[in-house]
């Protein structure tokens, strides 16, 4: 697959038509309103509120609305419906993902900045604790059309893998569990997603991320894997990988600090290493006050000129 400057030529196409498309956007914006949707991948309660709390400071200085859901159709209507009720004629949709990849399309055709979306359909019944029959993933609705609105949207194209702003939170993260780091191997574990040109620029700008903590730090080893977890043909050579790193420090008497380069959380990863010793406290990129400065970043770069 051709690659320009480190992504598919798929998606460089696409984000010149969604260029083009803000700036067509932007030339009609009159005097509005302005408010934020953010996008969140969503979980448990414990999840959903950890995202939820670290917004609260920002929700007080913006008019803002969380969908929780993987670029799904009917949160981010329900959002949209809230701010508009409030007057909000411009909204910027953030998207607290790691990738700037994941669900960029999608969630563009959805908010109708890119053609492929059919409109919203009539409401469905729902039978049996079910949303109608529409597809759902790990809890989500994963409705996929069209939202009704007025509104002008603007989308973040970022993610927080190439958030600098992290860079901060793995030193806090890592050297909080840290005790000798010369004898200490260190393992950042992400999701990962399952195309492996994708795979290999979530790797790529991890590890940009933890420039600092190998240049300021003693660490004998720092590496970064991702575990491809909703892809079992990718899953079991990735969690092989890492297995064999905590197991060769172990092997070695060196200790294994885990730090996962998640949104919220530990994930599935206490399961992918029972049996090793490791050190970890389980806690994701949130809570941390970085998150919600990359956040407002992103925001800031969304809202219409005054």
């Amino acid at each position: 697959m051709t690659i320009i400057r480190g992504v598919s030529l798929a998606t460089w196409c696409f984000l010149m038509q969604a260029t083009a498309i803000h700036a067509q956007n932007l030339s009609t914006i009159s005097e509005g309103k302005f408010g934020v949707v953010v996008m969140a991948h969503g979980g448990a309660q414990d999840w959903n509120n950890g995202v939820t709390e670290m917004l609260r400071p920002l929700s007080r200085q913006y008019d803002m609305e969380i969908a929780f859901g993987m670029a799904d159709a009917y949160s981010l209507q329900e959002a949209v419906s809230k701010l508009e009720s409030r007057g909000v004629t411009d909204i910027g949709v953030v998207r607290l993902f790691i990738s700037g990849e994941s669900w960029l399309e999608r969630t563009a055709q959805i908010l109708g900045l890119q053609e492929g979306a059919p409109e919203r359909p009539e409401p469905e019944p729902a039978m049996h604790g079910e949303h109608g029959g529409h597809a759902q993933h790990s809890g989500h609705r994963m409705e996929f059309w069209r939202v009704d609105s007025d509104a002008r949207f603007r989308l973040s194209q970022e993610g927080l893998s190439e958030a600098p702003e992290m860079d901060a939170v793995l030193i806090e993260r890592v050297m909080g569990l840290s005790s000798n780091p010369a004898n200490e191997d260190v393992l950042i574990l992400a999701h990962g997603p399952g195309d492996d040109a994708e795979n290999e620029r979530w790797l790529q700008y991890i590890n940009e991320r933890t420039d600092a903590l190998r240049n300021g730090y003693n660490f004998n080893n720092i590496k970064v894997a991702t575990l491809r977890e909703d892809w079992p043909e990718k899953r079991e050579a990735a969690q092989q990988i890492v297995r064999d790193y905590v197991g060769a420090a172990n092997a070695a008497s060196r200790t294994a600090l885990v730090v996962p380069y998640r949104v919220h959380g530990f994930g599935p990863y206490a399961d992918v290493l029972e049996g090793l010793d490791y050190v970890a406290d389980e806690t994701g990129l949130v809570p941390h006050p970085a998150v919600a400065d990359w956040i407002e970043r992103q925001i800031q770069s969304l809202a219409p000129s005054p």
